[in-house]
């Protein structure tokens, strides 16, 4: 295995200050993929002659390709070099921006998407560029940082997308996208440096292709199912073949000698409670972002509705992007003070505190704006306490990879929250001013569901281990944390 160099052992960086705010900024730009063309959408059929089916597709292959290439990238940056398979990630999202900014045909744009979901695995190679780089006092409050952007991201790219669609051709936001795509991939290259930490063994292709495999059926199935119908053929047999699939892959992955998930590390409950919580974190997140802007946006015929125009419902969720930026901080603090396990905690009881405020505020602006906000106080706090908590349970030659496996749990929870919110706003609908729309029941039983989704990611932290006295570090870093970036960098 290549030889971890002790920090102190290497020539000093005279960039080093600027690693954390270059790989924040790569973390933006990615997760603003994830939103992007959510305003987007319901022009989409007449801009491109395309079906609304093909046109949902531009959000479902962001999500399949997301999902599939965070673990995989993660893994072999694990093993390759972080920098590398981050610089190769940031290309492909410039390629895929390209891609859309130069056509109108939706089989290109859906391409461009998926090479843009491609990206995501930025966060977790990020998080794992830190803990290999910085010093001890300073992995905590940066890992926190990095791991916010996936919400702050998802915040801002809505407002934006919205205003460029008010104001400029909609392929802009494309071209804007490739730009920002170039400005990382030459920060990157000028700033941040390459970590010498690297994971023994060959690659799992075969595990690869078996995860693939596993999460398509899944994720197909749960975001298609509302439209063919969850006892369809289709979907019933996407989820048996991905459940059988799974189960092959997991026989695989426990006999293996170097696996593409180490099912062995990830069944450790400090492990799996962490990822469980992150699925239903998830969820808890997106249900806020789904709904705010389509609620203000309803005509008031409906009776609750605000009739605001787009940017204004774009602009809704930028409070709680701000919030999760001032944020990350204050849950580097919490974590160093308390424990991580102790952080998650709290925040899940914000989220479900700030879902209790939109049920019942459900009829003022400012106060829709000041639920979501809430909401993305307490998603700011648990995205960033989840890097630490499966940094301290996973060898440090996995972080990349375990950190990509829980970011696929927050995908997933997500993909999960999409069908969910779409089948309640489907089927709990009446007409309003000579139109179908859903009813305000609908929006506040959504609320209800991801409040109750917040707790039970509260019931899954109380499980962890306890945030023991030893595990804490008086500088912004627990000592499992700086332990084992201390064993790596001395393994030499």
């Amino acid at each position: 295995m290549p030889s971890a160099i002790a920090a102190a052992d290497r020539p000093p960086s005279p960039h080093t200050r600027l690693v954390v705010p270059v790989l924040a900024f790569c973390g933006m730009v990615v997760a603003v993929m994830q939103t992007l063309v959510v305003p987007l959408l319901p022009h989409v059929p007449a801009l491109t002659g395309a079906s609304p089916g093909a046109a949902g597709w531009l959000v479902t292959i962001t999500l399949l390709t997301g999902a599939v290439f965070t673990p995989v990238l993660g893994r072999v940056g694990d093993m390759y070099g972080k920098r590398r398979v981050l610089l190769a990630s940031l290309g492909v999202l410039t390629l895929g921006s390209v891609l859309c900014a130069v056509s109108s045909d939706i089989g290109v744009l859906i391409t461009g998407r998926g090479l843009q979901g491609a990206a995501l695995a930025v966060i977790p190679l990020g998080i794992s560029i830190i803990r290999d780089e910085l010093p001890a006092e300073r992995v905590l409050p940066s890992i926190a940082l990095m791991s916010s952007t996936l919400g702050i991201g998802a915040a801002i790219g809505l407002p934006v997308a919205a205003v460029v669609m008010e104001n400029f051709d909609w392929h802009t936001m494309f071209w804007a996208s490739a730009a920002l795509g170039l400005l990382d991939l030459l920060l990157v290259l000028r700033i941040v440096p390459e970590s010498p930490v690297r994971s023994p063994g060959r690659f799992d292709l075969l595990g690869t292709l078996g995860l693939t495999g596993c999460l398509v059926g899944l994720l197909l199935a749960i975001t298609q199912g509302a439209d063919w119908g969850w006892a369809s053929g289709r979907t019933l047999g996407l989820l048996g073949t991905s459940a059988a699939v799974g189960l092959l892959w997991g026989r695989y992955e426990l006999r293996t000698r170097s696996p593409m998930v180490d099912l062995r590390v990830s069944a450790r409950p400090a492990v799996l409670l962490t990822n469980v919580a992150a699925l239903l974190i998830g969820f808890a997140f997106y249900a806020n972002s789904l709904v705010t802007g389509q609620m203000v946006q309803e005509p008031t015929s409906t009776g609750y509705g605000l009739g605001a125009s787009l940017v204004v419902s774009g602009l809704c969720l930028l409070p709680g992007g701000l919030a999760m930026v001032a944020l990350s901080p204050v849950s580097a603090r919490i974590s160093a003070a308390y424990g991580p396990r102790t952080a998650l905690g709290l925040a899940a009881v914000v989220m479900a505190v700030g879902y209790v405020v939109r049920f019942y505020t459900s009829h003022s602006l400012w106060m829709i704006v000041a639920g979501a906000t809430v909401v993305s106080s307490g998603t700011a706090i648990a995205y960033s306490a989840l890097p630490a908590l499966v940094m301290r349970a996973v060898p440090v030659g996995e972080t990349a990879a375990a950190n990509g496996l829980n970011t696929l749990m927050r995908s997933v929870g997500q993909a999960c929250c999409s069908a969910v919110v779409a089948a309640v706003l489907a089927h709990l609908t009446f007409t309003a001013g000579g139109r179908t729309a859903p009813t305000l029941h609908a929006y506040l039983l959504i609320f209800l569901v991801a409040a109750g989704t917040a707790l039970a990611a509260l019931a899954a932290t109380l499980f962890l281990p306890s945030d023991r006295p030893r595990d804490r570090a008086a500088k912004g870093g627990t000592v499992a944390v700086s332990a084992s970036v201390t064993a790596a960098r001395e393994s030499a």
